[in-house]
């Protein structure tokens, strides 16, 4: 469904219709200019040959320096996706069976079942407030789960996972020999501090993927990494080799440039996100909705008892605004997910036209 609403946005948007487009975790904001000048500037430089599958040296340990890791322990994909694809594919594609607790970024579920790995979906409640019970994990994780994948800060929620529920997950994981991925895309962006999967092996028994998409305002560019041990990051560099063979080298002196940058980009994109979440919070607390308020940009997930959010998404988008039903993340009927990634003027008009629709 949430593919389905995409393709009809933009199949209105062809026909001359305005649509606000809050379906899609893409920023409106321009990639930095120091960023982009970075590519250019490598690109004039001649770095547009092949290059290593692991990635370019300086970025890996200009990475590795941030997590805390060696260089050998970081490879650089094509996105943040292709590092959990791959990363799930060497270790799912002999069987076992993959945990994942809901509600989720559909892809994981999605690439699991492509290569016929069982998933087991563990779902958390708003009323909870998303917290993952760690008794009905235990009774999950049997004889053939090979991985529990967590996404920390959370899409659709935007919400940080506590320390004493982390704790916990890690310690069933550890006890039962089960390896974790850790999605923390969302995470250097994090208006509430988050724990890393990294803070409890420095070395990498479990897996954090990462990218430049969200903090960067690169998700065109097609850049991430995997930070893993270093058995995992070999055998996914030589899937590397037999694919893509490397992220462009003008692409990874960009990200480079990023990451000298961090500080003053990340400061800037939490700022404006925490200021469009707080707008957002309000409208929809006044309307009636219950939801647990970012932690992160970009997304709300707001419910709304008895909603159809399927119905109500494909009526909403007849009035001109894009949002993703909550169906598409998990057994969650009456959310939908709010994506706070268009120009402020834009989101406020979207969310008059939601509180108005749901009425």
């Amino acid at each position: 469904m949430l593919y389905e609403i995409n393709e009809k946005a933009l199949k209105l948007e062809s026909e001359g219709k305005k649509i606000i487009r809050l379906n899609l975790g893409d920023p409106d904001m321009a990639t930095p200019p120091e960023i982009v000048e970075a590519a250019y500037a490598s690109m004039k430089a001649g770095n547009t040959k092949y290059s290593s599958s692991y990635g370019e040296k300086r970025l890996r340990e200009k990475i590795a320096e941030v997590h805390g890791v060696k260089a050998e322990n970081v490879v650089i994909t094509p996105g943040s996706k292709w590092a959990i694809f791959s990363t799930m594919f060497l270790t799912l594609k002999n069987g076992g069976n993959v945990i994942i607790p809901t509600p989720y970024w559909t892809a994981y579920d999605l690439i699991a079942k492509s290569f016929g790995a069982q998933t087991k979906l563990l779902k958390t409640e708003l009323k909870d407030e998303w917290k993952i019970d760690l008794d009905k994990l235990d009774s999950l994780t049997d004889k053939d789960t090979k991985m529990i994948i967590l996404n920390n800060p959370n899409n659709p929620t935007s919400k940080v996972m506590d320390t004493e529920t982390l704790d916990g997950v890690v310690e069933i994981a550890n006890k039962k020999g089960v390896t974790i991925l850790s999605d923390e895309v969302y995470g250097a962006i994090s208006f509430a501090k988050t724990k890393s999967i990294l803070d409890y092996d420095g070395g990498c028994k479990h897996i954090l993927s990462n990218g430049f998409s969200k903090t960067f305002t690169m998700t065109g560019w097609r850049i991430g990494y995997l930070i893993a041990n270093k058995m995992l990051i070999d055998n996914i560099t030589k899937l590397n080799q037999i694919t893509f063979n490397n992220v462009p080298v003008f692409i990874q002196d960009a990200a480079l440039k990023g990451l000298e940058l961090h500080q003053k980009i990340a400061s800037a994109i939490k700022a404006k996100y925490k200021q469009r979440a707080d707008l957002a919070s309000a409208k929809l607390s006044a309307a009636g909705f219950k939801f647990t308020k970012p932690d992160a940009p970009f997304y709300v997930f707001p419910k709304l008892d008895g909603l159809d959010s399927e119905k109500f998404t494909l009526e909403l988008l007849d009035k001109g605004v894009a949002v993703a039903p909550g169906t598409s993340f998990g057994d969650y009927r009456e959310h939908f997910r709010i994506s706070l990634t268009a120009p402020d003027d834009q989101i406020e008009t979207a969310l008059d036209k939601i509180v108005e629709a749901a009425k």
